[in-house]
């Protein structure tokens, strides 16, 4: 590039135009100056070949009086044409790096001292940084082109000088002298080596210091993943099974390992702290979190795995963003294909993102090379957060597991436990969600829209809304070989080889994808929003006076103080008039103002959207809504009926809610709840016996208020066995008895007004009638059709007695009867 006239002249008019827009300093000066030897010839290193950095360079040294790189210079009899050398060698136009080799400018100078025992060489090594280190810079902007540890292109440079070049700093360090290296006697090839090692060390170390540590994995991993034994085997299979070539089959699994792994950069860990720090006051209150300190307490040492509930597209972020703030390196996230979209998906990646296909049935070679990845980072301790739920949840409760990661995981764990592994369950708890509006067409009927760039935009539409606070929970970490050691003894006798699945692997997997669903309930961030959306969703009308909808929230707090659901679970501050404030202010309520005071009430449009908020504690006041819904229809109950009842009906509201305790714990919390009925006049005591009081007063109001959460999956419940009972002994298969009770469910709700589009979701009545298999309550026979136990009838209208009125039971009886007897009609006659 120096060693003709010509480039020599190039060189001048680049290094003079690029200093008409940038400006640059040398930072540490002193820390080369005291080992430089001006009578030694002095030689520079740059890391990596730059034409700008030696622009750059070439500036400072003329500033400081330092002999110019682009000089000749003497070593002996050795004159080299320039005094500066590339450690390693030039990248492509797309950036990519080939294998290194050590430069020739260095081979020769290690020749010439070695023959010349008179003579020295002083190598210098330099870098140059282009704008603020990432921990100080303040820009987002700015931090998205500042250094990382990727391998940058000729175009990103460019963009770089552009945006950073303004503060541009320059790093001497302090001289390498090759005649102490050569003095070790190990020969030429040696001594070189040993140079370039050097030179390496020294780079990365202080570019460690400078933009943080290389945190990234994709360069490292990828390429290894494809010489895994497990990874080799499925390659081979795959040419053996498509007939194609070994290399071609090898190239697909690079390509899956590049469409799956994670690109970690320090910059953008930091570009999206400053851009989500501004977020987050743009957009909510504050954010509270809570119980953080035990996860910083038992991170090191554990490889934590961070399992957080999926209510929006910015839990991947909101997670990272508190991690980084509180001193907890970011985890790798597991993100659906979906949004690998142009622009968002880079950033998602370079934030920590890998990314999965939604299925890899028919594909081994994609689950090979996706569960080594997922092996490599649990082995090498990089934290890893994934939602159990699969995908966010649009009715606001907790779905059911999706357990595809927690079995890799486990595996993972059976072929390399010696790092243990903590699962994490996170509960983030929105009082307004960004995506409500999206969920609200959603929640009416309307098919899920697919991802799009364009979604940014329609976010920064509704900045003009309030979205409230945002709480994040951590709950009681859940400890892979602790629960391992209950549910299989003897998992650490089993000599497991990395493709063996035991055949308790899918039980214990659904076990545990239970036990963190529960784990995520416990820490529920409990808000105004989902206070008030409980009361008023309880109401026929959907509205109450101030002064009603107050003694209800006050009643709700006291309960819930009295007694707590979890140690993890948290309440909001103020009394019910302060909540009903603070609900007011984020416009989620509708008012009426006559002489006797304020109405407040839900429209048409924030009715349905507040099912999701209400859904979110549902699972809280299921158990003491189930114990006020007994005295609906009686008037007194005696403790063991009580018990007796709630025994019945608690499993299912148990899979269904994932509530936490088991039901050998039921009868002392039920008895705690009772106690604090008692204690605010919901119901009295009189020797075991529990009354309730008069219907026209206060409290039975309050207390049907409170029974009312819970009537529509109870209401769910009985529909389904009014079917069964209707239709006769295997008659209906699981699928037909979930599409009729969808159908029914849909008719009922039109019929009372019911506004709840989750009363109709088949899901549900799915998840109930596996409920009633694994209870024993129902048995399928060969030809996949449903028998139920004799006593099933009696029970299940037992219970409907306690808890539903007289008029929902009769209609769910006439709409199953007509069911009955409109599908016997359509029967054919037999000629």
């Amino acid at each position: 590039m120096t060693r003709s006239p010509l480039r020599r002249l190039i060189f001048g008019a680049l290094r003079r135009l690029l200093y008409l827009w940038v400006r640059s300093e040398t930072i540490n000066q002193s820390s080369f100056t005291l080992n430089l030897d001006r009578s030694r010839p002095v030689f520079y290193a740059i890391q990596s070949p730059s034409l700008t950095d030696l622009a750059v360079l070439d500036r400072e040294c003329t500033k400081a009086g330092l002999p110019r790189p682009v000089l000749p210079v003497a070593v002996g009899s050795l004159m080299e044409p320039a005094a500066f050398f590339y450690l390693t060698p030039e990248p492509d136009w797309l950036g990519r790096q080939y294998k290194r080799g050590a430069p020739p400018t260095l081979g020769r100078l290690v020749s010439a001292v070695s023959q010349q025992p008179e003579q020295d060489a002083q190598i210098i090594p330099v870098s140059v940084f282009w704008g603020q280190s990432p921990a100080s810079e303040s820009s987002p902007w700015k931090l998205l082109f500042a250094d990382s540890w990727a391998v940058t292109g000729r175009l990103r440079r460019l963009l770089t000088i552009l945006i950073l070049g303004r503060k541009t700093r320059v790093q001497f360090s302090a001289p390498i002298h090759l005649r102490e290296l050569v003095g070790h006697n190990k020969g030429h090839e040696r001594t070189v080596r040993m140079a370039q090692r050097l030179l390496r060390v020294h780079f990365r170390n202080l570019k460690s210091a400078v933009i943080g540590p290389d945190i990234s994995h994709r360069r490292n991993l990828v390429k290894g993943l494809v010489h895994d034994p497990l990874v080799r085997q499925a390659i081979l299979d795959e040419a053996e099974r498509e007939k194609i070539p070994l290399a071609k089959a090898e190239a697909t699994a690079l390509k899956y390992g590049n469409e799956i792994a994670s690109d970690y950069t320090y910059t953008a860990i930091r570009f999206l702290e400053v851009v989500l720090s501004w977020f987050w006051n743009k957009i909510y209150d504050g954010i509270k979190v809570n119980h953080i300190e035990q996860v910083q307490g038992i991170a090191p040492g554990h490889e934590v795995i961070y399992v957080p509930c999926h209510r929006s597209h910015i839990d991947y972020l909101l997670l990272s963003y508190l991690l980084f703030r509180n001193g907890l390196t970011p985890p790798h996230i597991a993100a659906g294909i979906n949004l690998n979209m142009p622009v968002i998906g880079g950033l998602l990646r370079r934030g920590g993102a890998f990314f999965m296909r939604r299925t890899f049935k028919g594909n081994p070679l994609y689950t090979a090379v996706f569960n080594e990845y997922l092996h490599t980072l649990f082995t090498k301790g990089f934290p890893v957060e994934y939602f159990v739920e699969g995908g966010r949840s649009r009715t606001g409760r907790m779905l059911q597991p999706k357990t595809g990661m927690l079995a890799i995981t486990l595996r993972s764990f059976l072929r390399s436990s010696r790092t243990p592994i903590v699962f994490v369950p996170v509960y983030i708890g929105y009082e307004r969600v960004l995506e409500g509006r999206t969920y609200l067409g959603e929640l009416r009927g309307a098919s899920k829209k697919k991802e799009s760039v364009f979604d940014i935009f329609k976010v920064l539409g509704a900045l003009k809304q309030r979205f409230g606070q945002v709480s994040v929970n951590f709950g009681e970490p859940i400890r892979l070989n602790q629960f391992l050691d209950q549910q299989q003894p003897g998992w650490r006798e089993e000599q497991l080889a990395p493709q063996f699945r035991p055949a308790w692997l899918n039980e214990t997997t659904s076990r545990l994808g239970e036990k963190v669903a529960r784990h995520l309930n416990e820490a529920a961030a409990i808000n105004p929003v989902n206070l008030v959306a409980l009361a008023l969703l309880s109401t026929s009308r959907l509205a109450l006076d101030e002064r009603a909808l107050t003694r209800v929230l006050d009643l709700y707090l006291a309960l819930l103080r009295q007694v707590p659901y979890s140690p993890h679970t948290t309440l909001p501050e103020g009394d019910g008039l302060a909540l009903i404030g603070h609900v007011r202010g984020m416009d989620l309520l509708a008012e009426q103002r006559d002489a006797l005071g304020r109405i407040l009430y839900l429209d048409e449009q924030n009715a349905v959207l507040m099912t999701y908020y209400r859904n979110n504690v549902l699972h809280i006041f299921a158990l003491p809504a189930l114990l006020a819904s007994f005295f609906q229809s009686s008037s007194r109950m005696s403790r063991e009926l009580i018990l007796r009842y709630t025994r019945a009906l608690y499993p299912y509201l148990q899979s269904e809610l994932f509530i936490r305790w088991e039901l050998d714990d039921l009868d002392a919390v039920v008895d705690q709840w009772l106690a604090a009925f008692v204690e605010q006049g919901l119901l009295r005591e009189e020797n075991g016996v529990y009354l309730r009081p008069a219907p026209s007063s206060r409290q039975f109001v309050l207390l049907t208020l409170l029974a009312r959460a819970i009537t529509q999956t109870l209401q769910r419940f009985y529909m389904a066995t009014a079917l069964l009972l209707n239709s006769g002994q295997h008659s209906l298969s699981a699928e037909e008895l979930e599409d009729l009770c969808v159908v029914m469910a849909q008719r009922l709700s039109i019929l009372h007004g019911l506004n709840a589009p989750e009363f109709f979701d088949k899901s549900l009545f799915r998840h109930f009638i596996q409920t009633l298999v694994e209870q024993g309550v129902l048995r399928p026979d060969e030809a996949g059709k449903l028998g139920f136990h004799e006593k099933l009838g009696e029970l299940a209208e037992g219970a409907a007695k306690r808890v539903l009125s007289a008029e929902v039971r009769l209609s769910i009886r006439q709409v199953a009867l007509h069911r009955d007897e409109h599908s016997t009609s359509e029967q054919p006659t037999v000629a």
